[in-house]
């Protein structure tokens, strides 16, 4: 079961029944994008009017939510769909450059071995995912959310749970982002932090996700413990 921290937020219960449905995210947590990320941000900037991150300012960005760093790049809200939709875009035209981090098809292999189920969510494109995932990892997953809006992560979550019939209590979603981790605490579910991915260890610490894990073998040595 899920109980709430002193803050509100929703941990896992270790007491409580094992996780059955992991939602997935894509970049920065399967998929190893933040270079890229940085190589087409600057054209993208230029592009729709906003400002440059300076090489020095990227380390400090890494620390910020996402709605921080819009604000600090001075993005207009009304540009982002159309920011989302290019980036989209370059992600498909840049997708044969693009990889998995190194242990993620064996973590995912694992998990469905273990007999949990897998979704995956992402503000990418489902084309794309699966083109980078390739074909066997890909066919691991059972649900795809994809295209989510930059703050539309938590209706994509809620209509995943409720398509897996899988209690909440019993659902984990892993990213690397605090928007992750905010998306997963407004629609009540546990929110495992990966480190390895676009936002710096300490600020997914201090967010006080229900797990924090350093590397994909951590992973499965909680989700799977019998295994590990």
């Amino acid at each position: 079961m899920l109980v709430a921290d002193r803050a509100g937020r929703p941990v896992a219960d270790r007491n409580g029944p094992p996780y059955r449905l992991v939602i997935l995210d894509f970049d920065g947590t399967l998929a190893d994008t933040f270079p890229w990320f940085a190589r087409v941000l600057p054209g993208v900037a230029d592009r729709y009017g906003f400002r440059r991150p300076a090489a020095q300012e990227v380390e400090t960005l890494r620390a910020l939510e996402a709605r921080a760093v819009l604000r600090h790049l001075e993005v207009p809200g009304w540009k982002l769909p159309l920011i989302a939709r290019h980036m989209r875009g370059l992600a498909a035209r840049d997708a044969a450059d693009l990889a998995l981090f190194p242990g993620i098809p064996m973590l995912l292999a694992r998990l469905r071995a273990g007999g949990l189920r897998l979704a995956l969510v992402s503000s990418n494109r489902e084309d794309v995912v699966r083109r980078v995932l390739g074909p066997e990892s890909a066919g691991l997953i059972e649900l795809y959310a994809c295209g989510a809006a930059v703050s539309g992560k938590a209706r994509r979550f809620r209509a995943v749970v409720r398509a897996s019939g899988v209690p909440r209590a019993q659902v984990l979603c892993l990213g690397d982002e605090l928007r992750d981790h905010d998306a997963a605490a407004r629609a009540g579910l546990a929110f495992g932090a990966v480190t390895w991915g676009y936002t710096r260890a300490e600020a997914l610490a201090a967010a006080g996700p229900a797990h924090l894990f350093p590397t994909p073998e951590a992973v499965a040595a909680v989700l799977l413990p019998g295994a590990a």
